[in-house]
């Protein structure tokens, strides 16, 4: 009789996130770990699964997610676990659940709501079980599908620490104290690092800036060299000038902060001028850049959108992708009313039809956040039968047949088919795809970006895990199956330092994903669901092919179903 386990993997092939060869094997795992791998014929287990025909990898490590909120009701993070994501690290850009006093929920709500587009009235359900950091992890133990990392944001700190004043002014030497020992106090309990934000999109709930944004250049290399000082975890950051392009001033500020921490730094859009642009025409200065902080020895990352947007939306309901267009967003702002009245006004119109080319660049203005442009702007579909001919053409070509300007062609579709017309700005272009070709072998960059649990109303790019393997593995050959999933498992795993995760060995954690590479698709189908709290609704994107997400030896998704099981854990750099 052979040994019996907690989980077995029959007749899959394995491919175990280093990079090395795929090789065919059985995998077991005991007590939440990789047991055994090979050849295990006479092994029983609790729970079986036969994996012929099928890949056995590691689970997916998602590096920038906002799910810190979503999962004190969804221990799943939906759709991620449905892409095999297994860890989410929660917490990035600046803003996470807590520390938060009760004081602040509204506050940190608002802020939410605002940054990271997810419905105020989903956020009613957070359940607020805890006001430190410490607390807030503690009250996820028992009750994760998913496994959980988290950093501790920078406005979080300093609302505690100087209540309103933190979105005012500059902090005190004792309130920059005061910060550091908060944040020492979570790494204690098991925070993966440190996040902060001077972006000029990041506004709160009443269009402020976050407090983060009134942080002196000392307070932030003050509290990267507190997490020096605890010596792990890393630091994420979007600069001022991360949409514009990085300047010299936040190039130097980020070799700094390498430099004082002597951890990773973590960065977004580098190359482009904000994170939605591909690395194009500044990626000859990027690489500069990135030569210059690794003669510092200072080891700055940037996370790679490696996915487009692909992000639908309507005029009836409204959007916030204008939000960096005043003239625009005043009209079509999710709540705005009478807006078929406004858009039929003559002094309207005029404000709007070039005011998408000349966006707001000025952060003392409001939101500097890049419209969609007019040739990657599709008609995605519409009601009215008469209008078919437009449906899968871009704006820009619409408005050149027309010959008007492509706002006006935009709105007229518009309120020909009620505002019921789907717009969907998809960045997918041949520029876009060969900027992302060369950008994503850079060992400085990082696959990643899912904004998973944020911009639910319009895409949160959840499935950029199952996009990455198809069509930049798969179909397009940039790497192996091999490589493909070192890229999204053992290298951010060892970027973040999570030990004894992203690799199928003998001793590691037994996260896993199984899926058939011939069935891969992404999305297998994209929808609209209500099934957030409050009746609030998201896109989810669901994938066809990944067959099993295994969490330390558990499966939590069977052939896309969730099976109820809770084996996720807190997970903290070492």
């Amino acid at each position: 009789m052979g040994d019996h386990y907690q989980l077995l993997i029959r007749n899959g092939t394995l491919i175990d996130g280093s990079g090395n060869p795929r090789r065919r094997a059985d995998v077991a795992a005991r007590d939440g770990r990789i047991a055994a791998i090979g050849r295990l014929d006479g092994a029983t287990a609790d729970v079986e699964i036969d994996a012929e025909g099928r890949i056995v990898a590691p689970g997916i490590i998602d590096p920038h997610t906002h799910y810190d909120p979503q999962i004190t009701w969804d221990p799943y993070a939906t759709a991620s676990c449905f892409h095999g994501v297994t860890t989410v690290l929660a917490g990035n850009c600046g803003f996470s659940v807590a520390p938060t006093l009760p004081s602040d929920r509204s506050f940190f709500a608002g802020l939410f709501a605002k940054v990271e587009g997810m419905a105020p009235a989903a956020l009613d359900g957070i359940a607020w079980e805890f006001e430190t950091f410490p607390e807030y992890l503690d009250s996820r133990a028992g009750r994760l599908g998913v496994n959980l990392a988290c950093y501790v944001g920078h406005c979080n700190l300093r609302r505690w620490v100087m209540g309103p004043e933190g979105s005012a002014r500059a902090a005190t030497p004792s309130e920059v104290v005061e910060m550091g020992r908060l944040l020492a106090e979570a790494m204690a309990a098991g925070a993966a690092g440190f996040s902060s934000t001077h972006a000029s999109t990041h506004n709160d709930g009443d269009n402020h800036p976050v407090p983060s944004r009134f942080a002196e250049p000392d307070e932030l290399l003050a509290l990267a060299d507190e997490l020096g000082r605890v010596n792990r975890g890393t630091i994420t950051y979007l600069p001022r000038s991360a949409v514009g392009g990085l300047d010299r001033v936040d190039m130097d500020l980020l070799i700094e902060l390498g430099r004082v921490s002597r951890l990773p730094v973590i960065i977004q859009g580098l190359g482009g001028r904000n994170k939605v642009d591909a690395p194009g025409a500044g990626w000859d200065v990027a690489l500069e850049f990135l030569e210059r902080a690794r003669s510092a020895g200072s080891a700055v990352y940037s996370l790679l959108l490696a996915r487009p947007f692909d992000r639908p939306f309507s005029l009836d309901v409204g959007t916030t992708l204008y939000e960096g267009v005043p003239a625009w967003d005043k009209v079509v702002a999710p709540g705005v009313h009478d807006r078929r009245a406004k858009l039929d006004e003559p002094e309207v119109r005029d404000a709007m039809r070039d005011a998408v080319e000349q966006p707001n660049r000025d952060p003392d203005r409001g939101s500097t956040l890049p419209p969609p442009h007019w040739d990657v702007l599709f008609v995605g579909s519409v009601t009215v039968p008469e209008l078919d001919s437009f449906v899968g053409r871009s704006i820009a070509d619409i408005a050149a047949e027309l010959g008007v300007a492509p706002a006006d062609a935009m709105i007229d579709l518009a309120l020909a088919d009620d505002l019921a017309t789907q717009f969907r700005w998809v960045t997918e272009t041949p520029e876009w795809m060969d900027a992302v070709r060369e950008a994503q072998h850079n060992p400085h960059m990082i696959t990643g970006t899912s904004d998973g649990g944020a911009h639910l109303s319009r895409d949160d790019g959840s499935d950029y895990s199952t996009y990455f393997l198809r069509r930049w593995v798969l179909d397009l050959g940039e790497w192996t199956l091999e490589q493909g999933i070192r890229q999204l498992t053992s290298v951010p795993a060892a970027l973040l330092g999570f030990r004894d995760r992203g690799l199928v060995q003998d001793g590691h954690f037994a996260d896993l994903m199984v899926f058939d590479p011939e069935e891969l698709r992404r999305p297998g189908r994209k929808e609209l669901v209500h099934d957030l709290p409050g009746d609030s609704a998201r896109f989810q994107a669901y994938p066809n092919g990944i067959h099993a997400t295994i969490v330390n030896g558990v499966p939590i998704v069977l052939d896309g179903k969730l099976t109820g099981n809770l084996p996720g854990q807190v997970v903290s750099p070492v």
